[in-house]
């Protein structure tokens, strides 16, 4: 085994390869997803992960996502882009027991990351990345807490932001933008349509998109919430794993966290059930599993308070399904009313003002445990994946 003093630290990334044909991809370059015109498939990060690292390495290390830089796609560490984001905390459920008895249920609170969300994850990644690249102008369309990420990302690596947003997002949203000095266009549409119109600017423009899954990067950093969750479980996993799934950028990225951890012989071959919960206003991905299909068709019902939930047809649906299928898992729909009912029970009996994203996943592990989908001595992390200070307009105290 290698131990920390003969290891200089540095990334082992040697590749990017598509999932669906195998085309590998040269990772020094600027790649967006696969060049064959016949899959088009998000890229993923390759590593060298037969060197014999041990877990030692992490010794010492700071506690934020970068501690596992080696499994990061960073060559040379002067460009991370950091702000402290990662090793978020595990919190157990301690006053609602009426629901949890019989069960371990434990939030994976991403509320305290820079910027208030998970975005800050793979937003990092990508940013570094992108100055590592030579990028000057990044562009990413969003429902809102990407933008904000992205502009406080860019603003720290000195590179031009443009976000676009729908005009039904909070206003928080667009003011932090703002505030962060990014070029914020607001959209009478959904992310979808925020999504169609950088594309056709981001051409004329010359920026660099990093939409959800368009680019191989912001996965890099969302699959860190995978090794933190091994290594809080002192390198076990749970049993369920629900997560609130909009473009699916974390759930992929966690599966494949797993994947890299079993390779390098940190964790075993136990894997949790994933559990993909949607807003009902956009239920494809819920439509798709439940159908059998491949992948999902384009869903949009409208506003949804949980606007990260508001993502009509994921660019990774595939991947998605495949993470459920394989993960043996499931995924169901949460209305916004049921949503609002979470929120508050959690915020007035456990002290979180969790994202409505987060609180779909209280309403659904009530759901599962009651059709006894989720069995008595079973763990459960449900994944919160923002703070509910920023969704307050959406909420009727």
């Amino acid at each position: 085994m290698i131990t920390p003093t003969e290891l200089e630290v540095h990334s082992l990334l040697t590749n990017l390869q598509c999932p669906e044909c195998g085309t590998i991809h040269n990772a020094a370059l600027v790649n967006t997803v696969c060049i064959n015109e016949a899959c088009k498939s998000t890229l993923f990060a390759q590593y060298n992960l037969s060197t014999g690292i041990s877990k030692t390495i992490l010794q010492g290390r700071p506690a934020t996502m970068w501690r596992y830089q080696e499994f990061l796609p960073v060559i040379d560490p002067k460009n991370i882009i950091t702000l402290g984001e990662g090793f978020t905390p595990i919190i157990p459920i301690e006053n609602l027991k009426q629901f949890t008895g019989g069960n371990e249920v434990l939030w994976k609170d991403e509320s305290g990351n820079p910027t208030g969300s998970f975005k800050a994850r793979g937003i990092s990644a990508a940013v570094s990345k992108a100055k590592e690249l030579g990028i000057e102008a990044i562009a990413t369309p969003t429902a809102g807490n990407a933008g904000g990420a992205l502009a406080a990302y860019a603003a720290r690596a000195g590179i031009k932001a443009v976000v676009y947003m729908p005009k039904q997002t909070p206003q928080v949203f667009k003011d932090e933008c703002r505030l962060y000095g990014a070029e914020l266009l607001e959209v009478d549409g959904n992310i979808s349509d925020c999504g169609k119109l950088i594309h056709e600017h981001a051409l004329i423009n010359n920026w660099f998109q990093v939409s959800t899954l368009k680019e191989p990067y912001r996965l890099e950093g969302k699959k860190t919430m995978g090794y933190e969750i091994a290594e809080q479980f002192n390198w076990q996993v749970p049993d369920v794993i629900l997560y609130p799934t909009g473009g699916g950028t974390g759930l992929i990225g966690i599966w494949k966290a797993f994947d890299e951890l079993e390779q390098l012989g940190w964790i075993g071959s136990k894997r949790p059930r994933m559990v993909a919960v949607q807003s009902q206003s956009c239920d494809g991905i819920v439509n798709a599993f439940n159908a059998g299909m491949p992948v999902s068709e384009f869903a949009d019902g409208g506003f949804t308070i949980a606007n990260g939930l508001r993502v009509p047809k994921p660019y990774a649906d595939k991947q998605i399904l495949n993470v459920l299928r394989e993960s043996k898992g499931t995924a169901l729909t949460i209305s916004d009313g049921e949503m609002s009912h979470a929120l508050k029970e959690i915020a007035r009996h456990e002290g979180m003002l969790i994202a409505p994203e987060g609180a779909a996943l209280w309403q659904a592990y009530k759901k599962l445990k009651a059709s006894n989908w989720i069995q008595p001595g079973e763990q459960i992390l449900l994944i919160n994946t923002g703070s509910g200070y920023k969704y307050l307009e959406n909420i009727e105290v």
